[in-house]
């Protein structure tokens, strides 16, 4: 991992940490051409490149129904589906509160409101690929039925035909209406554009690798998108009394994730670097996923040493990570300062890991610096609102006089007789 040493008004030594990942140009093409070979040849393009990519033969359906969900949940040991169950009732509890209610209000010039409706139909993403993610499923779907979604599908890959019984069960529990064994750009297409099996959504949700990315970027107008994933990123603000095999423990923790992955210590005190450094290199040795974890902190991993824990949030803010660890002696007293972060975990006992499984809130969060300006999965994201105004006959009087002369300032004539119109003809 690469140590930097920041001093005050020092940006430019962050530059890499704050530059956008730009999507390569072979691969923009490579997405438009499966999106519009999808749009023209709708199934039987999903069963080409599921031939090509995911090694297998879907001509003979692509489709997993309700039956054989329940099988899969029915065949998961007692513990797993009591794990299962147990995020499921923890991520219900803490979305209910995000619920949203229509609203109205009654003046003397009139009716006025906001009508908030569940989107009709969603699709989620689930990835399948380098690593197979049920919590997704509770992630995403959870959310969206508790805002009210009617019809919501599922995507995921299915390497060389394998059906993963975890997201077949998750599924089950969280009652999707179907799950559809296509990934990657080409399943982004299809819930875009709808083909003879999968339907067409009016969003679409869940992360997915670069290609998934960049098609749910093509793709946004012409369909609804949560947001544009990038790869996982943790940053970890640390004082000299933070434990350096849990600092360690959680940097490897997004680190495995994919070779793009980023992890991040910034931290006052030279004694934590060297011995962090020590046990990332005791940790990766242990660790299954060593070849990916050591890719990406040596192409990704920054440890930024710095002059006070205030310049470690403004360090923070300027990043705007995805994941937000404080692991110093008073949390609490940091937190006030922090304003850019998807999810922020106070103290050694909240590591990002229990976030991305049982804590309660959502895992799909902000990446690349978009904390700066989006925030968390969550109900919210799977409602609309839809203004509602009925004025009264004094309301109109008031306010038509200011609608005219604001009509008139912007040169719009047709507005202004929209408006006249009506008060010549004695209304209002």
């Amino acid at each position: 991992m690469k140590i930097i040493e920041y001093k005050n008004n020092q940006e430019d030594l962050l530059k890499d940490l704050l530059l956008q990942r730009e999507i390569p140009e072979r691969i923009s093409n490579i997405v438009k051409s499966i999106i519009e070979d999808v749009k023209k040849y709708k199934d039987e393009a999903l069963i080409r490149y599921t031939q090509e990519f995911d090694q297998w033969d879907a001509s003979k359906g692509f489709v997993v129904d309700q039956e054989e969900m329940e099988r899969a949940w029915k065949s998961l040991g007692n513990e797993d589906k009591e794990a299962i169950l147990f995020a499921k009732e923890r991520i219900e509890s803490f979305h209910k509160r995000q619920l949203e209610r229509s609203w109205f209000i009654e003046e003397k010039e009139g009716f006025f409101g906001m009508m908030v409706n569940p989107i009709e139909k969603v699709g989620v993403y689930v990835p399948g690929g380098r690593a197979s993610l049920p919590s997704t499923v509770l992630m995403n779907v959870i959310p969206a039925k508790i805002a009210g979604v009617k019809e919501i599908y599922v995507a995921s890959p299915a390497p060389q035909g394998y059906r993963n019984p975890y997201i077949l069960g998750c599924c089950h529990i969280c009652q999707v209406n179907e799950l559809y064994l296509v990934g990657g750009a080409q399943a982004v297409a299809a819930f875009a554009f709808g083909t003879e099996t999968v339907p067409k959504v009016d969003k679409i949700a869940g992360p997915g690798n670069i290609y998934v990315a960049e098609a749910k970027r093509q793709l946004f107008g012409t369909v609804g998108i949560d947001s544009i994933a990038g790869p996982s990123e943790i940053l970890i603000i640390a004082d000299d009394k933070a434990n350096p095999d849990y600092i360690a423990a959680d940097l490897l923790s997004q680190a495995e994730h994919d070779p793009m992955a980023r992890s991040i210590l910034v931290t006052t005190s030279r004694k934590i670097i060297e011995k962090v450094r020590k046990s990332i290199e005791e940790q990766l040795e242990r660790l299954p996923t060593k070849e990916t974890a050591s890719e990406s902190l040596k192409n990704n991993g920054k440890i930024i040493l710095c002059e006070s824990l205030l310049q470690a949030t403004e360090i923070a803010n300027l990043i705007a990570p995805e994941h937000l660890e404080i692991l110093t002696e008073n949390p609490w007293e940091i937190l006030p300062y922090i304003k850019n972060a998807g999810a922020i975990f106070l103290g050694e006992l909240s590591p990002e890991p229990i976030g991305d499984y049982v804590a309660g809130p959502n895992h799909t969060l902000p990446t690349a610096s978009t904390a700066r300006f989006s925030s968390p999965l969550g109900v919210y994201d799977f409602v609309k609102r839809t203004s509602i105004i009925q004025l009264s006959s004094c309301g109109f009087r008031k306010l038509s006089k200011y609608g005219v002369k604001l009509a008139e300032i912007e040169g719009l004539i047709a507005h202004k007789n929209s408006i006249k119109i009506r008060t010549e003809r004695g209304k209002g």
